[in-house]
């Protein structure tokens, strides 16, 4: 597997609290360089880093982020108001208490709701694997393949825990073919990348990975 194929599954990302638009715009100009599938920012700079890169590169944001227990229509509008400022892609966090709860009526509904407020752009469902069950990542795989969405997510990398290759397989055996995997939260070598990516994964999640995967020999 040589480094173009691996970065370009690889969305590029800068979601720290302190992020300021000279560190996006860096961020911006390395996924152009490194041929990255896109670059993940947070919600406020999208407009920004849509009109500066014209199109050169994909946009992804996130919504319901890091918590995922804001009320659908909140998430709903996150979406809406992303794509109006030019977002291509949505990394949405489910409701983790309403897994708990045994909600799945209400987290299939809610995803539903968000994959129409994408207009046709891709959309990701992050379910914090390191919160949940075995039975509940299941449910979550047969949840997200009757959605509609376009991938599911591990991790947003702001929990207690991140992508694990177990999970992955997990995920491969269970979601529909039509679903991406993304692998996020401690991906941080260009070894760990092709193992995941081997496991399964067709998108890396990472602040790291595509340096490393650059300057790698």
């Amino acid at each position: 597997m040589d480094k173009a194929e691996i970065l370009s599954r690889v969305d590029h990302t800068l979601l720290r609290q302190d992020a300021d638009w000279e560190q996006i715009r860096m961020l911006c100009d390395d996924g152009i360089r490194y041929g990255t599938a896109s670059v993940c920012i947070p919600p406020s700079y999208v407009r920004q880093a849509a009109e500066y890169l014209g199109g050169r590169l994909a946009v992804c944001t996130v919504i319901g982020f890091p918590n995922g227990y804001s009320t659908t229509g909140i998430k709903v509008f996150e979406a809406a108001d992303a794509i109006a400022n030019g977002a291509d892609e949505i990394d949405m966090v489910i409701n983790i208490g309403w897994v708990k709860d045994k909600k799945y009526d209400d987290i299939l509904s809610e995803i539903k709701a968000v994959k129409t407020a994408c207009d046709g752009k891709i959309l990701k469902v992050i379910i914090e694997t390191c919160l949940l069950t075995q039975e509940e990542k299941i449910k979550m795989c047969n949840i997200v393949s009757e959605s509609g969405a376009d991938f599911i997510k591990t991790s947003t990398g702001f929990s207690k825990g991140g992508a694990t290759l177990d999970d992955i397989k997990l995920f491969k055996a269970n979601v529909a073919p039509h679903v991406g995997i993304k692998a996020a939260g401690g991906v941080q070598t260009t070894e760990d990348a092709i193992a995941f990516i081997k496991a399964g994964a067709s998108r890396i999640g990472s602040s790291r990975i595509a340096k490393a995967v650059y300057e790698s020999r």
